[in-house]
């Protein structure tokens, strides 16, 4: 029988509140700004649990910085990929999910007032849980009540474990205040497939992806265990084996994480996905849950939160055993993608993680 620790692990696969406690200090202390990205990430792979870090800008004017510490693999001194390298996006995928879903709205299949129950009827049912009080929009800006299922989930079933049914069992959160759920992307998966009756990986792809030429981002096949083209080991603690302490991770079931968490991509497409989106004004809500900066809001896939030089960030960040990543734009355009080689989603390694992140977007 699977461990508690294996048990609740799949919440490790994409980002949740808990996970951003260190934020609030890192983006809203007034700290010097002499650091510079290259010394964040050497401060994080000093760590042996992340050997490798990266950071990818693209600034206003087109010029770009690619940024690397450490090594692609522990124990070598094989270099970290460039912009062009594979890792697993974890909860960023939401974005790209969220930027799908309006996609179907712009051609009408959906409509973002409507109820859950006209999309997927008699599906969303449970104590206190009723699709017909739940519009599309709720999903996109987390403010639905679906209870997240990732602290009930079990790792020892992934891909084999019905995740919406198990979330319908849990307590469900206030609806029309944010909380942070996984659910609510899967539902918005579901929502996709039903009004197009095509798996929403293939949506995506067709609505996004491939239009803005994001060539190097793909969700898994299933069975697909490893990265494709060129990418770095990933560390962390395998939910299966958490007594194996820090073990290369680097092969992990990505189907399975689906529309919550599960694309590959690159820097160079995250950027590309970046510039492609406009802010719009009037699609957050505020986010008062612990762990969140303060001022920090919530959009239609994408977190808005303030950065220390002042101004605004928007993008997303996530966690999946092994990496752990930050992803987003500016006002004036500059788009930044980090991300480490190890599970950075706690203490120090997040810390770091983040001021990486806000250097690279403050940095002048």
């Amino acid at each position: 029988m699977p461990s508690s620790t294996s048990r609740r692990a799949l919440a490790l696969l994409v980002i949740v509140p808990p996970a951003l406690a260190p934020m609030a200090p890192a983006f809203a202390a007034t700290a010097e700004r002499t650091p510079t990205v290259q010394s964040r990430l050497d401060a994080l792979t000093t760590s042996p649990d992340i050997p490798g870090a990266m950071a990818y800008i693209r600034y206003p004017d087109g010029r770009t910085a690619t940024i690397v510490s450490g090594t692609a693999r522990r124990g070598t001194k094989q270099p970290m990929p460039g912009a062009d390298g594979r890792f697993r996006i974890a909860s960023v995928s939401k974005s790209i999910i969220a930027a799908t879903v309006l996609k179907l709205v712009d051609q009408g299949k959906i409509d973002m007032a409507e109820p859950v129950e006209t999309y997927l009827p008699g599906v969303i049912r449970g104590e206190g849980i009723d699709g017909r009080d739940i519009t599309v929009k709720m999903l996109l800006q987390q403010t639905s009540g679906l209870p997240d299922f990732t602290p009930a989930a079990d790792w020892s079933k992934i891909g084999k474990q019905d995740l919406l049914k198990l979330a319908l069992t849990l307590e469900p959160t206030p609806r029309g205040r944010f909380a942070y759920s996984n659910t609510n992307y899967m539902v918005l998966g579901l929502v996709a497939q039903a009004v197009t009756g095509r798996d929403f990986r293939e949506v995506s792809r067709d609505l996004v992806l491939r239009p803005l030429g994001m060539r190097d981002t793909y969700w898994p096949a299933k069975g697909e265990d490893g990265i494709r083209g060129p990418h770095a080991h990933t560390y962390g603690v395998h939910p299966l084996r958490p007594k194996d302490g820090v073990v290369d991770v680097t092969r992990l079931p990505g189907y399975a994480f689906g529309a919550s968490g599960g694309l590959v991509s690159t820097p160079r497409d995250l950027d590309t996905f970046w510039r492609a989106q406009s802010v719009k004004s009037g699609s957050y809500v505020a986010v008062a849950q612990p762990g969140w900066p303060k001022g920090a809001r919530y959009g239609y896939g994408v977190m808005e939160i303030p950065l220390t030089c002042g101004g605004k960030l928007w993008g997303h960040g996530g966690d999946v055993p092994g990496v752990s990543t930050f992803s987003g734009r500016d006002r004036a355009g500059r788009t930044v993608t980090v991300y480490a080689t190890g599970s950075a989603n706690g203490g120090k390694a997040r810390e770091l993680l983040i001021a990486a992140f806000d250097t690279a977007l403050c940095a002048r």
